[in-house]
Parts: C-alpha cells; structure tokens; sequence
C-alpha cells in the first residue's frame, strides 16, 4: 500500500519519514515568478528530492477563485489558451523527468452552457493526453466537488464520459474521495456507487475528510484528515487490485500521520 502526502503538508525531509510518496502541488510549490517557471527554484526542490527516498505525483495548475491560490497559475481546461497550454505542458514535462506516477488535472468549469463547456474540456484534454503518451507520463482526471455548481465532472458518470471521450490509454481518474463524498452528500450508500461507477479508470487517489454537506469553507471541501469527517474508507476496497498511491492531501503533519492510520486501519494494509 502506497501512501502518499501532498507537498503542503509538511517539508519533504519531514514527509519522506511518515509516507512513500509526494505530490509536487504546482500551484503552491512557489516554483512560479508570474507564469515563468524559476528553474533555480525548482532544482533546489529536486536536488532536496534527490537525497530523499520518496516517489512522486504532479498536481497540475488548476482553476480557483481562493484567494490563496495564485492568480497566474489558474488554469481552466475547458477554455485553454496557448500560455495554458504551455503552463500544463511544463508540469507533464517535470512528471517525465521524474517518472512520476501520475499527473492530477481538474476537469474545466461551465461557461457557455454545459455541452460546450464539457466538448470544450474534451477537446484539451485530448492534446495533453498526446503529450503524456509521447511522454510516457499518465494523467488523472479528478472529480470535483458537487457543492459548486459551476464544476464539470462531480457526477461520477460524467467523470467516466470525460474519460472515454478523450480515449487515451494516459489519461484515467484521479479518484478524490473528499469530493465524491460532497458530491453524495455524505450518503455512504451513495458514495460506495460512485467509486464502483469509476473504479476501473481510477490510477490515483487523493484522501481526505469532510462533513459531506455545503459550508461556508471551501463549500464544504474541508480536507481535513481522513477519520476526522463522516467518510467510510472502507468503500476504497470496491477498488479492486489497485497499486496506486492513496496520497493524503492533509495540510499538516499531525494530518498526515493520523490520516494514515485511518487508511491503514480501514483498508486492513501494511
């Protein structure tokens, strides 16, 4: 069982000794001047990397509207542009260099109508797909929470046309158990359909807790660490045969260690 932590957690030196694994989340790694990658930057986080025992995964830049999440680096795939394009490209590229085993994107928002909005998404999703196959480099597509109205892909079978649509062997799930348990609203009977609905294309996970309901936080995606919300982790074992990373986006170290032994307690792993 491979269990990871997101970059934001904690420093690598103090991941590498709770996890296996760590997702370089793009947007907050600071790598960024604008939308110029500071290589300087960036290979003194890779040369730290390099002393440490610890795979990896990317979190590509994404779309937000938190004011904490940095303002160049929002990324919407359903309406690219050629510097988004660009700014996608370079973290598939890191993925590469890294042999990292998965790429997470989130799937674009609704602008003109949901159709367009999601034919649009399809259709840029295609081209990165091109990228990561001539890379080598797997992509996730990760379901988004359905507390915001304005996402694409929260439902399950959305998520799974998504991924037929475009219809590359690189590009699957990121399954996010947080949002699919506000997109059930907290229901487990729900959620135990939505992970079966999309657990043959799942190659990623991203594990946290919430209440299961809309709040004025984040609309209710509180990530808080898994044992913490209403979230059954036992529903993950509908995933069968899955050798993933089960990775912890948790924003602290105390996160990280009890959410793993709720992951390990609930899915009976070593």
């Amino acid at each position: 069982m491979i269990i990871g932590a997101s970059s934001f957690a904690g420093s690598l030196s103090e991941l590498s000794h709770e996890v296996r694994s760590v997702e370089l989340y793009i947007p907050k790694l600071h790598v960024y001047n604008g939308r110029r990658l500071d290589r300087g930057v960036l290979t003194t986080i890779l040369d730290e990397l390099s002393t440490l025992d610890l795979m990896t995964s990317i979190h590509a830049p994404y779309s937000a509207e938190s004011p904490t999440y940095p303002k160049d680096l929002r990324v919407d795939t359903s309406d690219m542009d050629t510097e988004d394009f660009r700014l996608m490209s370079e973290s598939i590229e890191l993925a590469a260099s890294l042999g990292s085993r998965a790429v997470v994107l989130h799937p674009g928002r609704i602008h003109d109508g949901r159709e367009a909005s999601f034919e649009n998404m399809v259709s840029n999703l295609k081209q990165l797909a091109v990228q990561a196959a001539d890379l080598g480099v797997m992509l996730g597509l990760e379901n988004k929470e359905g507390t915001d109205p304005t996402n694409l892909c929260c439902l399950a079978e959305e998520l799974v046309a998504a991924v037929e649509a475009v219809n590359s062997d690189n590009l699957k799930i990121t399954l996010d158990i947080g949002h699919a348990n506000l997109t059930c609203g907290g229901d487990p009977g729900k959620l135990r359909t939505f992970v079966r609905t999309v657990s043959s294309h799942v190659i990623h996970m991203h594990m946290h807790d919430n209440g299961g309901k809309w709040t004025s936080t984040y609309d209710g995606d509180e990530h808080l660490a898994p044992g913490r919300g209403n979230v059954d982790y036992t529903v993950l074992k509908e995933i069968h045969n899955y050798r993933g990373i089960y990775n912890l986006e948790v924003f602290s170290m105390p996160d990280v260690r009890s959410g793993k032994a709720t992951l390990m307690q609930c899915l009976g792993k070593d």
